[in-house]
């Protein structure tokens, strides 16, 4: 059996009853169960349709998302979630720069990198070099004015760790801001980059070995072996290229606002929806959700 979810932007739900049940109709489906009244809902059916992606599209021009996925196992043991553009509504090597004054040249290579078009490690070096000489209380100051959870974080994380689940923040950024935002949110553990700090200053020097697109795949597995789970119990979530090997690994794979290379290799997109869509994707109501 399969299961299909259709949701919206839980800031201006517009899921309509009629295009649920045309389109449950349309592919065979059976009772349409409502996950949250004008903003979610979900049918089974039989088989995967062969017209999902035609349809993904067309609903994509009216603000809805679709996801199609085998209704076994879709309510998952593990997240491990990207941070920034993810749990975060930022970018934190973006925001470091703005208060080093190379604001615009930085986010111009950090869009490239996370599209896949420049090496990650290379590109973050170059961007963490132009860091040279902050002084390292500004992260404390980046972190207090220009960092915010992305909208549905808390439910998420909150939701998904009362049923058991275990939560793994996994990121290309900088510990720094890993172990603020795991604290707030609750993550179990988190992995990062670690920026080089000499005289209470940023030298321009991330540690090595630099933590990419291998080093959240080997998360993934080690923290699967460590727990017994496998790669199908684990929901991962990102938006970049470097969180493509975790994405396509993982039992569900989520490309949230996703750069349009990494969307295009997910079956999971959801372009509209915030946080709470991985709840409703694993069959999670909204009077089921929690609040950190």
């Amino acid at each position: 059996m399969f299961t299909a979810t259709l949701l919206t932007a839980p800031s201006a739900p517009s899921l309509e009853a009629s295009m649920v049940e045309n389109l449950r109709n349309a592919w065979g489906g059976g009772e349409a169960h409502w996950l949250a009244l004008g903003e979610a809902a979900e049918f089974e059916m039989p088989a995967r349709p062969d017209t999902q992606w035609s349809v993904w599209a067309d609903l994509q021009s009216v603000g809805v998302d679709l996801v199609v996925q085998p209704t076994e196992g879709r309510r998952k043991k593990m997240l491990l979630a990207d941070m920034d553009s993810t749990m975060i509504e930022q970018e934190c090597i973006d925001e470091l720069a703005e208060e080093a004054g190379v604001g615009a040249h930085v986010k111009d290579i950090t869009a490239k990198a996370m599209n896949g078009e420049l090496d990650f490690d290379g590109a973050l070096k170059e961007r963490v070099a132009l860091l040279k000489g902050l002084p390292e209380s500004i992260i404390g100051k980046v972190l207090a004015e220009r960092i915010s959870l992305m909208p549905g974080a808390k439910a998420l994380l909150a939701t998904m760790k009362a049923n058991g689940a275990y939560a793994a923040l996994v990121s290309g950024g900088f510990t720094a801001f890993t172990g603020h935002v795991a604290g707030e949110l609750g993550f179990d553990e988190n992995r990062a980059n670690t920026l080089r700090v000499a005289e209470a200053e940023l030298t321009g020097e991330v540690a090595l070995p630099i933590l990419g697109r291998e080093a959240k795949v080997q998360a993934l597995e080690e923290i699967t072996a460590k727990l017994g789970l496998t790669a199908q119990d684990v929901l991962a979530v990102g938006d970049g290229a470097n969180d493509l090997g975790m994405l396509t690994i993982a039992g569900s794979g989520v490309a949230l606002h996703a750069k349009p290379s990494v969307a295009a290799e997910c079956n999971i997109r959801i372009n509209h929806g915030d946080l709470t869509a991985l709840l409703y994707v694993q069959g999670y109501a909204k009077s089921e959700f929690l609040s950190a």
